[in-house]
């Protein structure tokens, strides 16, 4: 046995089913993954408008280390890349602005975690799919080629005909089950994409708050001395 007949009779012996069961786990993994990123998304938001108030009002007073301990406890993306300015805040603009810098970079870290799952899915369910289809012809064709005998009349020809279409349209099932696990997947990672952009982007009300802090405590130490 060579090994294009190995091969083909691994895959005969397979079978397509195990493609199918192979969809339908990663499928529910992905609307895990989904639900758990949605949900942690949601926790590490927060009302950006209060709290630019909360933190310009703070800033204004001179409570500079009770802000960050506020914008720390809340625990959401914004206040905490802000909270990373701040620190640095005694050492001017620049280097308030680069720790915000690496905190947004250390946040889309965090964010995206496990993004690349669906997308990566999405991008390949329906080849998935499409192997089942292979398996599935393969075993059609195979099932033809030894289902009517040599010298076998019309009727039987044609009844194994019939057997190796409705094969033919089993296995493009695999195809099918391939692509509707692909399309939810995908609009996920977009949506969720999204969200981590939206989430990032509000980062910037804080961190403008900062720096104009910042600037300001600059332009005031030179008077004071």
């Amino acid at each position: 046995m060579d090994t294009v007949e190995r091969v083909s009779h691994l895959l005969l012996q397979a079978g397509t089913a195990w493609i199918l069961w192979l969809l339908a786990a990663l499928s529910l993994a992905s609307v895990i993954v989904f639900v758990e990123r949605l949900l942690t998304y949601r926790a590490v938001s927060v009302d950006l408008e209060a709290l630019s108030r909360a933190l310009s009002q703070a800033l204004v007073e001179g409570r500079r280390r009770e802000a960050i301990e506020t914008l720390r406890a809340t625990g959401a993306v914004a206040p905490r890349i802000a909270a990373a300015g701040l620190e640095l805040a005694p050492r001017g603009a620049r280097a308030a602005d680069n720790a915000m810098q690496s905190a947004t970079a250390l946040e889309r870290m965090r964010l995206e975690r496990r993004l690349a799952f669906l997308a990566t899915l999405g991008n390949n369910a329906p080849f998935i799919g499409l192997l089942g289809t292979v398996i599935g012809v393969i075993q059609a064709f195979e099932a033809l080629g030894h289902g009517a005998p040599e010298g076998a009349g019309e009727p039987v020809g044609a009844v194994a005909s019939q057997a190796v279409m409705a094969a033919v349209a089993e296995a493009l099932v695999a195809t099918a089950v391939g692509i509707l696990v692909a399309l939810p997947a995908i609009a996920a990672y977009n949506y969720l994409q999204r969200r981590v952009a939206t989430l990032l982007e509000g980062s910037e009300v804080l961190s403008r708050l900062v720096l104009a802090y910042v600037g300001a405590r600059d332009d005031e130490e030179p008077r004071d001395g």
